[in-house]
């Protein structure tokens, strides 16, 4: 990577546009999850939400984070665990201390198992405008097999609720290369899926993440994952089928109806700002080349630190220019628009180009430069992890 011109940034710390709202409990942990989370704790879960308003407003007086923000998504854990009167509160909080645009876009994963058609309606009345259910199957072997607490009849129920309840904006997950699923099943488990008419679709390969009980599943040789020849049939079986019915491919794993797209997420591989609270949340701040903070994954600590009112994230990463360069290519061409030539032209003072050229020529015809921006193919992302090495 080149550095020929100055060390200093060429564009300016923008406002916050974004919050990300961590709820670390569960019923029951799956066996694939890596993410933050413990055992629901009822009273745990009743003086969180006081928590978080804490961190909201300790946040707010040190004056580091700005609003509006324009999207807001409570993830988990499972979000909707908690009651919506506490979610509407936290919200309400956020406007007051950062404001909320007219338009946010306000997201609740949810999994089907937890909600009733009151808690939907409560849900919707308390501001939340988009649900991102974690179905991940609608069969009901890979449901047990993924260690869900939900059946397929009960994923189905969740979402004609969500629809009575209000809701035209309904993202569905979906785990595809199980271990032994052939890529007919996939497909079968995918157009169940597509029969219940979501908004969008996040389709995710199964993966093996360490220290999970998959994890060492695999290592006692009781699980045997899918092979890279099943999982690249999968993908493109996947692809093909939701292109054919309208959905736009934007994003490795994500899918969407005209306008659908997930703005929160959008928002983060664009490296745009982002605040992040409760324990295991992170938070990206856009000043210089980029600061990462988050908070340690320690519910205890999270507890003391707000009430002796101390901060209680701790610092991740700092980017100088070039980790900065690297991060927008590695966010930037997992998405359809990829990079923005012009963009990154007025961020670094280089062009694409200068500033990775081996990359882009081990990439060879993966890669192409159209209309100013610059994408891998559907080939390429297939590939992702072998071709962006070469841009870190």
């Amino acid at each position: 990577m080149g550095d020929r011109l100055s060390s200093q940034p060429r564009i300016v710390q923008i406002p916050i546009s974004s919050l990300y709202v961590h709820i670390p409990f569960c019923l029951r942990k799956c066996p694939y999850c890596d993410f933050f989370s413990r055992p629901l704790d009822p009273a745990q879960m009743a003086a969180y939400p006081d928590l978080l308003i804490a961190q909201l407003e300790q946040e707010n007086r040190r004056s580091r984070w700005q609003g509006p923000f324009s999207t807001v998504f409570f993830g988990g854990g499972t979000p909707s665990l908690m009651h919506a009167a506490d979610i509407g509160r936290i919200l309400q909080h956020a406007d007051q201390l950062f404001g909320l645009t007219t338009d946010a876009e306000i997201t609740l994963e949810a999994n089907p198992g937890t909600v009733t058609s009151e808690s939907l309606f409560a849900y919707r009345a308390a501001g939340v405008n988009r649900l991102s259910f974690g179905v991940q199957s609608l069969n009901d072997a890979n449901l047990a097999r993924l260690g869900r607490i939900h059946s397929a009849s009960e994923a189905r129920q969740a979402f004609q609720w969500a629809r009575a309840a209000g809701f035209d904006n309904i993202s569905c997950d979906l785990i595809f290369a199980l271990p032994d699923q052939l890529p007919e099943e996939a497909l079968s488990d995918l157009e169940a899926m597509l029969q219940l008419a979501p908004e969008h679709l996040s389709c995710y390969g199964l993966g093996i993440e360490p220290d999970t009980p998959f994890a060492r599943q695999l290592d006692n040789g009781e699980l045997r994952p899918a092979t890279e020849e099943t999982y690249a049939e999968i993908f493109c079986l996947l692809h093909d089928k939701l292109v054919r019915d309208g959905f736009d491919h934007y994003e490795i794993s994500n899918y969407a109806r005209e306008g659908r797209q997930c703005l929160h997420n959008l928002h983060t591989w664009q490296r745009h700002a982002y605040l992040g609270i409760g324990p295991g949340a992170h938070s990206f701040r856009t000043r210089d080349w980029g600061e990462r903070r988050f908070v340690p994954p320690d519910f205890e600590a999270y507890e003391v630190a707000l009430a002796r009112d101390r901060d209680p994230t701790a610092l991740l990463e700092t980017f100088d220019r070039n980790a900065a360069m690297a991060e927008t290519v590695y966010l930037g061409l997992r998405c359809a628009d990829g990079v923005d030539d012009r963009v990154f032209l007025r961020r670094f003072g280089i062009r694409f180009a200068e500033a990775f050229p081996h990359a882009i020529e081990r990439c060879g015809r993966r890669l192409t430069h159209r209309h100013g921006h610059w994408r891998l193919d559907l080939q390429g992302w297939l590939l992702f992890d072998h071709f962006i090495r070469d841009f870190l």
